[in-house]
Formats: C-alpha cells, sequence, structure tokens
C-alpha cells in the first residue's frame, strides 16, 4: 500500500508548494524553490526505488544528479556546453560553483520525462528502432522543460549568462547556445539511462501513474503560471509549445488507455441469467 500511496502523497505536497510560488518573493521565494527541488528529487527517486527497485534508483541517481553536477560544473568552469554562465548564492550551498540543489532538478525531471518516453514507445516495434524512439523522445521531454525554467530562474536572478545572444524571440537574457546544451545532455543522459532504467511495465499497470501526473502537472502549471502569474509569456508560449512535443502525446495515450479500460469492464460484466430475465 505504501508504494503506491507515498508517491501521491510527495506528489500532492510539491503541487502545493508550486501553487504557493508566485504568492511569495524574495527570500521565501528562493526557499520555496529549494524546497520543490528537493521534493522532486524524493519523488522521483522514491518512485524508482518503489516501482524499479535499487539498482534502478542508484542508476538514476548515478546518471542524472552525478551526470548533472558533472555537466554543470564544466559549465561553469568552461562555458561548455551551455555558454558562460555563474550561479547566485541565493540557492543555498555550492561545490566548485554550483548549487547543490542543481544537480537533484536534473534528476527530478528526468525520471518522469524517460517514463514518459517508455510509454509513448510501447510499440510492437523492438530492438535498435524503439530504443532510439525512446531516447529521442526522453530528450526532448526534458530539454524543452527548460524552456519554462531559465527564463524563469534567470528573471529571479538565481543565476546570469555572460553572453546572452543570440537569444531566442522573446527571451532575452538566455542565449540559444543553452538549449543547445540542454538537447546535448540530455540525449547522453537519456542514452546512459536507457539500459539501467528497469523493465518496462504494462500499460494496464498503474504504478508509473504518478510519474505522469508529474510531468502533465509540470507542462499545464508552467503554461499557467508563466502566461498570468510570472508575467512571462514568452516563455509560456515557447515552453508550451517544446514540452507539448511529449506532454500531449502522454495525455492522449492516458485517455484512450482509459477509455480501453472502461469498455473492456463493460464488455466483461456477464450476462443476465435466466432468472433475472424473467
Amino acid at each position: 500500500m505504501i508504494r503506491r500511496r507515498l508517491p501521491w502523497a510527495l506528489l500532492a505536497v510539491l503541487v502545493l508548494a508550486q501553487i504557493c510560488y508566485p504568492l511569495t518573493a524574495g527570500a521565501t521565494r528562493a526557499g520555496l524553490t529549494t524546497a520543490t527541488v528537493v521534493l522532486g528529487y524524493l519523488l522521483s527517486v522514491g518512485h524508482a526505488l518503489l516501482s524499479r527497485g535499487t539498482r534502478t534508483a542508484l542508476a538514476l541517481v548515478a546518471v542524472a544528479t552525478g551526470g548533472g553536477f558533472a555537466v554543470e560544473a564544466l559549465g561553469v568552469a568552461t562555458g561548455f556546453p551551455f555558454g558562460g554562465y555563474d550561479y547566485s548564492g541565493e540557492l543555498g550551498p555550492q561545490l566548485a560553483g554550483v548549487p547543490l540543489i542543481i544537480p537533484l532538478a536534473w534528476t527530478w525531471m528526468a525520471w518522469p520525462a524517460w517514463l514518459t518516453a517508455v510509454r509513448l514507445t510501447a510499440t510492437p516495434a523492438v530492438g535498435a528502432r524503439r530504443h532510439a524512439g525512446r531516447i529521442a523522445l526522453a530528450t526532448v521531454g526534458l530539454a524543452a522543460w527548460d524552456l519554462f525554467l531559465d527564463p524563469q530562474m534567470v528573471a529571479e536572478g538565481y543565476w546570469r549568462w555572460r553572453d546572452a545572444t543570440p537569444a531566442l524571440p522573446g527571451l532575452p537574457g538566455v542565449p540559444a547556445s543553452n538549449y543547445l546544451g540542454w538537447l546535448l545532455f540530455a540525449v547522453v543522459l537519456a542514452a546512459t539511462l536507457r539500459p539501467l532504467a528497469g523493465p518496462a511495465v504494462d500499460r494496464t499497470d498503474r504504478r508509473d501513474a504518478p510519474m505522469f501526473a508529474l510531468y502533465l502537472w509540470t507542462y499545464a502549471a508552467s503554461v499557467l503560471a508563466h502566461a498570468v502569474f510570472l508575467r512571462l509569456p514568452a516563455s509560456a508560449l515557447w515552453g508550451g509549445i517544446g514540452m507539448a512535443a511529449t506532454a500531449v502525446p502522454l495525455a492522449v495515450a492516458l485517455l484512450r488507455a482509459r477509455r480501453h479500460a472502461r469498455a473492456d469492464r463493460g464488455t466483461a460484466e456477464p450476462a443476465p441469467s435466466v432468472d433475472t430475465m424473467a
């Protein structure tokens, strides 16, 4: 029972923290940012542990958390692969110039992005074609999130770019090289995680439902928050379009599965007996 309820409980607290975020400012908002990332990290790693086992959870931490720290430290030191940037001191303790919560953020969204890709490639395709499709979808699903994340965090002053040109239209302050860097690291992360992420589950198995809910909530809430509360309409548009590539097909797939399940339950009902008909 706890395996089913714990992820949902963490998700509920995470959603509450994110709802409070645009209603706060200053140090309170920075604290909520940290709390949200930690909650998301515990949710994703905890789900991997409960649904796939210790090996998968450790692999997720090694690949996403360890890899996330390594690429961020490289980026701060050299400017590759994202471009030159520096973190402020508002996100808590740092190591090698990287706030310790930043690798947790990579892990938080890497896992639901991967499971979304697995769900969308649950087809008869086999072998290299299916593997490539999963890696591509997980890459897009993770990297597109940064179309929301970076403009928001730069606006809050949590980090700054040394040279923010050229930038995407409507998104000043963040160089286009940053998004290319996200794509590059996301594909490396997904390709490394693929053989370590544990088995896919049957479509009728609901153990991954909290992660799908997290991914769809992140998408919908980000569009709403950026468009209305944070006054970042351009990132709402860019992120809404980019993340829709995976979020919309996921929503459609889940709705279809729900309709099919209802139809199957309807056809499985026993026919009325002769006595009942009489």
